[in-house]
């Protein structure tokens, strides 16, 4: 990390259950979600899914990125409806200087993050973390009465970027470790707070995982790429995913699914990376080298569809001469990859049961509520989503989406997924298609299908004609919604307190601000939430004394202590109010 952003200060479990106790209690939401926003399982269709020897209760989840980092992340989208979590993609490379800002989802996604920005032992306790609170709130008879019997989830991990740092020491202790999490459960079991301490003697999961997905560098050699699958599926008995890059599509097609069907003449294709990465030919022997390599080996592999594109950073948002583009035209393009792989591999990729294929496709490029429904009847496992979470709404999206999805298949009678997959291949053949896979691939380059992820629906935010302050900003609320890390709150202002005309305020807890700018590109007036709104460092690592608007918040007893800061008594009478800070003080740090 830079000097100006210090690395993220993840809070421990005693805190973030704390929180949750304390914010339920107080206001009946769970990191800013609103109860209304959880998912719960409903009589109508099944949309649990078979998934590697396990069943998942929903086919969606986040993808390794914003969304999955810290433990608040993972519990906010299993709130959500999530039931598969690809962890963030964890190198050797664990201490990084990634430019500021790094999320641009204006209109369509770019972003020029590409790891966990934290240790790998930090990795590691937050994933262990979130495994051990979506255990106890599954059966926090609260949160009972709201989502019924949430289901079973999977963790997938991720990993990268070259054969030789996933073979260094600090990887493999990383994934033995994560193989047998006994010895950090036992760590973090003495943290469990009062309000669940009936929990406290749960058998949690010992294993992180059972399947990794591999991200490699853009140019990575095929012979590399199936060395580092041999790696994790020999030396750490792992499943393996490969995840394939866009430019498998080629240059030429590519440019003109982008530039001359969805009109995005701006986005400035590199050629080089077409010419380095992964070719058609090595892509598809490898897919068979690895296809039986896992047979051998007694382990499942599967591709995924796809890792983002490179592309030139010419728009000057982000740092940088490139960035990678995700969201709607992604989906375009990884799924016309797919309509070709699908006709290249006969029998071999696992979308349709008649066909017999086994290695199996899981997606992440552009889904949403639009297509999340056709995305799941394409016979892909796991479905997960990334750039559409970023946008207003955040984490309740999914929720949306899930709803969406249960809706399709009702209104078509189908009782489960199967069922809703075979519907989709049966209209796709009437209609002329090879299956729906080639139907959808179509329909996403027609000159209707294409509108929703054509350039003149990748409309940018609203904007509004006045300069954001640090208090009684237009109360929109996207800031909290659209940042992954829960880390923009909305606190009620005091009764009584005349210096205040709105309702409600906005906070950064900064511990969990990595500046991403996501905050910035929603709100509507001019101006960086997470700079100007007031800064609240509740961990004294992360804190700097002198940071402009920054305030340390400690415990005094049953009081809160505000200190630092232009404006520490009104921080202080906001943070204290009756839907104040959302932590008790007992959860804090005191003198």
């Amino acid at each position: 990390m830079t000097d100006t952003v210090p690395p993220l200060a993840p809070w421990s479990l005693d805190m973030l259950l704390s929180r949750v106790a304390h914010e339920w209690r107080t206001r009946r939401r769970i990191f800013d979600l609103p109860a209304g926003k959880f998912h719960r399982r409903e009589d109508g269709p099944d949309i649990s899914l078979d998934l590697g020897g396990a069943r998942i209760a929903t086919p969606l989840g986040p993808a390794a990125g914003p969304h999955t980092q810290m433990a608040q992340n993972i519990v906010l989208a299993w709130l959500a409806g999530a039931r598969f979590f690809e962890l963030k993609t964890v190198q050797v490379l664990d201490d990084l200087e990634i430019g500021r800002p790094c999320i641009d989802v204006e209109t369509f996604g770019t972003n020029v993050e590409w790891s966990q920005e934290l240790a790998l032992d930090d990795s590691l306790e937050q994933y262990a973390t979130a495994l051990m609170m979506l255990e106890i709130l599954r059966r926090w008879e609260p949160l009972r009465e709201i989502l019924g019997d949430p289901g079973d989830h999977v963790f997938e991990l991720s990993a990268g970027y070259d054969l030789e740092g996933l073979r260094s020491q600090k990887v493999a202790r990383f994934f033995d470790r994560a193989a047998d999490l006994a010895p950090v459960i036992d760590k973090l079991r003495p943290l469990i707070p009062e309000p669940f301490a009936g929990l406290r003697d749960l058998e949690f999961p010992t294993r992180l995982a059972t399947g990794v997905t591999v991200s490699t560098f853009h140019g990575c050699p095929p012979a590399e790429i199936a060395a580092m699958a041999r790696q994790l599926m020999q030396r750490h008995g792992l499943d393996v995913t490969v995840k394939l890059n866009p430019t498998l599509l080629g240059l030429e097609r590519t440019r003109e699914v982008l530039h001359d069907v969805l009109g995005l003449r701006d986005v400035v294709l590199v050629p080089e990376a077409f010419a380095e990465d992964l070719q058609w030919d090595d892509a598809l022997g490898l897919i068979g080298e690895l296809r039986r390599d896992a047979e051998v080996l007694g382990r499942r592999f599967g591709i995924k569809l796809t890792n983002t594109l490179v592309v030139g950073n010419d728009k000057g948002a982000l740092p940088g001469e490139r960035m990678y583009l995700s969201g709607e035209p992604l989906h375009a393009l990884a799924v016309n990859l797919l309509a070709e792989l699908d006709a290249a591999l006969p029998g071999v990729l696992a979308l349709d049961p008649a066909a017999g294929g086994d290695v199996a496709v899981a997606f992440s490029a552009g889904v949403g509520r639009g297509n999340v429904a056709e995305t799941v009847g394409l016979g892909l496992a796991p479905v997960t989503v990334c750039t559409d979470l970023l946008r207003p709404g955040g984490y309740g999206r999914m929720t949306a989406m899930l709803r969406d999805l249960r809706r399709a298949m009702s209104d078509a009678g189908c009782a489960d997924i199967p069922a809703w997959r075979a519907r989709r291949r049966e209209e796709a053949v009437a209609s002329g298609a090879r299956d729906a896979v080639e139907a959808h691939a179509r329909d996403v380059v027609s000159a209707e299908g294409s509108a929703a992820y054509a350039k003149d629906a990748l409309k940018p935010p609203r904007r509004i004609d006045a300069e954001l302050e640090r208090w009684d900003c237009s109360s929109c609320n996207n800031c909290v919604t659209v940042c992954p890390n829960d880390a923009m709150i909305r606190l009620a202002s005091p009764p009584g307190e005349g210096r205040l005309g709105k309702k409600w305020q906005f906070l950064c807890l900064a511990d969990l601000c990595n500046e991403c700018g996501n905050c910035a590109t929603f709100c509507p007036e001019t101006g960086e939430p997470f700079r100007i709104k007031p800064r609240l460092h509740l961990r004294s690592e992360k804190y700097r004394e002198g940071e402009p608007g920054a305030c340390r918040v400690r415990a005094a007893g049953s009081e809160l202590v505000v200190e630092g800061g232009p404006d520490a008594d009104l921080v202080g009478a906001v943070i204290a109010g009756p839907e104040g800070l959302p932590l008790p003080p007992e959860a804090l740090e005191s003198e």
